[in-house]
């Protein structure tokens, strides 16, 4: 293989001079084109503590579905840290789910998001009639002369519905916004908040979450954003949620599948 990256090292200072902790290779180029030549397998080492070259290559690719074991470390940790995090096989199960969690005639924000539309819970809830819909109401009025309204609407529902750009193994849920018109309902706002994950949005750490932002998230709603909007998007206005102080407010619906960005 041939490829291009940046090694993130920690180290510790011993009597015999300085250790690596740990070494992160990130891949920012990666050709596996076969080459002339014998055969080589390259297989990642374990880092221990102490350890003088030690490197551990993780998975570069934004799209493949974590592992079940992944999995499992992400949704302890984020229990951990107060969230009710239920693990489904696939949307379905979370198209369910939402239903079952949501009570009829609440006030509910879809926040933007190509999971909502794409696994057709953004339908669910806007066009069912169920629900109070957020979204269709605030669409419908006057930016202008319904400026503070709107804003209320948008910062305080019953239950808001969305997903996020990445979340850590280590329990954070990471979310990127170019307005920021979900992030207040998403931090303390909503009654009740719900995530849905698709599971090629688990990454180890936190680092791994912001690169995923930036060259992964980012230049794919930016395509989206030219073609809908017309100008391009940004994140100006990043959220990170390490914990919820408030048991049974933050659901985290993790999928088996992807899905989303």
């Amino acid at each position: 293989m041939v490829n291009h990256g940046l090694f993130h090292d920690r180290y510790r200072r011993t009597p015999d001079g300085w250790k690596f902790t740990e070494r992160l290779f990130e891949v920012r180029y990666f050709d596996s084109t076969p080459l002339p030549g014998s055969p080589h397998v390259v297989r990642p080492a374990t880092n221990r503590p102490g350890d003088t070259m030690t490197t551990h290559i993780p998975a570069t690719t934004h799209t493949d579905p974590a592992s079940d074991e992944q999995l499992k470390r992400a949704a302890s940790a984020l229990t951990a840290h107060g969230f009710t995090v239920e693990v489904l096989d696939d949307v379905a199960a979370a198209r369910a789910r939402v239903k079952d969690l949501i009570p009829e005639g609440a006030g509910v924000f879809t926040a933007a998001s190509e999971t909502l539309r794409l696994s057709g819970i953004q339908d669910d809830i806007n066009s069912s009639g169920r629900y109070q819909a957020v979204k269709p109401r605030v669409l419908a009025m006057d930016r202008a002369t319904a400026a503070d309204d709107i804003r209320r609407l948008l910062a305080s529902p019953d239950v808001v519905v969305g997903s996020v750009a990445a979340l850590t193994e280590t329990g954070s849920l990471v979310v990127a916004s170019g307005s920021g018109s979900q992030l207040p309902s998403y931090a303390s706002g909503a009654g009740l908040a719900i995530w849905i994950v698709g599971a090629q949005k688990v990454v180890p750490d936190l680092h791994t979450a912001l690169r995923r932002v930036e060259d992964h998230a980012l230049p794919l709603e930016n395509a989206r954003a030219q073609k809908v909007y017309g100008r391009p998007s940004a994140v100006n206005r990043p959220l990170v949620l390490n914990a919820e102080p408030h048991p049974g407010r933050g659901v985290v619906l993790l999928l088996r599948e992807a899905i989303g960005f």
